[in-house]
């Protein structure tokens, strides 16, 4: 396929940390992807939340079903406007490597117990990963990605933590945060392409646990529509496949609008090549009327998912779990393996080792460390 003359380019990316032949049989997108897709960290997504604790069911997404939806979504969208599939592959299979167990409960917990030491961001957990944590390969640590890669990863970050990124990397993947700019489209485009994913599958599976009920979605005007429109075709299909039909034509409404939108943007702004591109503002996007819809769903979904009662009693457990665990290795830093416990860094090495559990994982060594089940005890107090 041709690219955009504004796509990424692998034979001109900026490259990577430590110098490497180029690959034989792939170019350097290719590698970063697959070099992803074999790291200790990727594997581990299979076992990370999603929005359900995973031992709460079997159908659940975890943090790699929905990397790898992210990851579809991206490729269909990036080969409709000429971006660089690769790329944008690449990125979306990262961009959740550095989560923590227990999601977005598990971060805002390890957040606190690292207040006073740096804090603790998933973005930047995730950038971490790829560059100094991943160990498998003789000459460098991390995974050694290319740089577009990486500035894809580094969805947000603070003005200080850039600074600090600056400091280590002039001109590298902190700077944009610095000077303004935006990343490459490729990058642009798995951001939005992570908040569809994620809007419809927390539907499907919020709806499978019976903790949403989908009636309460229908005063939004997009699940509306092609619900009626679905019922209305297909008026004697069942509850489940309906729901299904429903979110498939959500799903592809939004990426006709994203790609329609994009390419007008495009076509405006005619960027000579990649680097004007990120001189723009964002030119990856929804239409206002879409980015209006898809807001009022975030929202619903907030209220009525994710700060219902029974996720919110787990979530409890989960943030006690993070939060104990984190004290008892800063107490006790033999009880982690060797190359986190010799680290002169201790609690980065803390957060760095918490950070990289799954669930599981996680609910195992607090029972070991603690004698308690968190998760029991939450359940047995409703």
């Amino acid at each position: 396929m041709t690219l955009a003359g504004c796509a990424s380019d692998p034979a001109r990316s900026r490259g990577r940390r430590h110098p490497e032949p180029p690959p034989r049989l792939r170019d350097e997108f290719q590698r970063d992807r697959d070099r992803i897709v074999h790291s200790t960290a990727f594997r581990r997504l299979v076992y990370k939340t999603q929005v359900f604790i995973n031992h709460e069911g079997d159908l659940f997404r975890t943090r790699l079903t929905h990397s790898l939806e992210v990851a579809q979504l991206g490729r269909s969208m990036a080969r409709a406007l000429a971006l660089n599939e690769d790329l944008a592959e690449a990125i979306a299979l990262a961009h959740d490597l550095g989560h923590t167990p227990f999601g977005h409960a598990g971060q805002d917990a390890l957040h606190r117990c690292m207040h006073a030491h740096g804090g603790f961001e998933h973005n930047l957990q995730s950038l971490r990963v790829v560059d100094a944590l991943e160990a498998r390969y003789p000459g460098f640590d991390g995974l050694n990605l290319c740089f577009e890669t990486r500035e894809g990863i580094l969805k947000h970050c603070s003005l200080q933590d850039a600074q600090r990124i600056e400091r280590d990397e002039p001109g590298g993947v902190g700077q944009r945060f610095i000077e303004g700019g935006q990343p490459s489209l490729e990058a642009q485009l798995i951001n939005l392409a992570d908040e569809i994913a994620y809007h419809a599958h927390d539907i499907d599976d919020g709806v499978r646990s019976g903790l949403l009920q989908f009636d309460q979605l229908l005063g939004l005007p997009m699940p509306r529509r092609h619900h009626e429109a679905a019922r209305q075709e297909h008026p004697t299909l069942g509850a489940r496949r309906l729901l299904f039909e429903t979110l498939r034509r959500m799903i592809s409404e939004q990426v006709h609008d994203l790609i329609d939108t994009t390419a007008a943007a495009l076509r405006d702004a005619a960027p000579i090549d990649a680097q004007a591109a990120r001189q723009c503002g964002p030119l990856v996007g929804f239409s206002a009327g879409m980015r209006a819809e898809c807001t009022a769903l975030k929202r619903l979904l907030m209220a009525a998912l994710y700060r219902h009662p029974q996720v919110v009693r787990t979530t409890g457990a989960a943030r006690l779990v993070v939060h104990e665990l984190f004290e008892a290795y800063v107490a006790q830093p033999g009880e982690m393996p060797d190359e986190f416990a010799r680290r002169d860094d201790r609690h980065r090495a803390v957060a760095d080792y918490v950070a990289g559990m799954t669930d599981r994982f996680a609910s195992r060594e607090h029972l070991r460390l603690t004698g308690r089940d968190a998760f029991a005890i939450a359940a047995a107090s409703t």
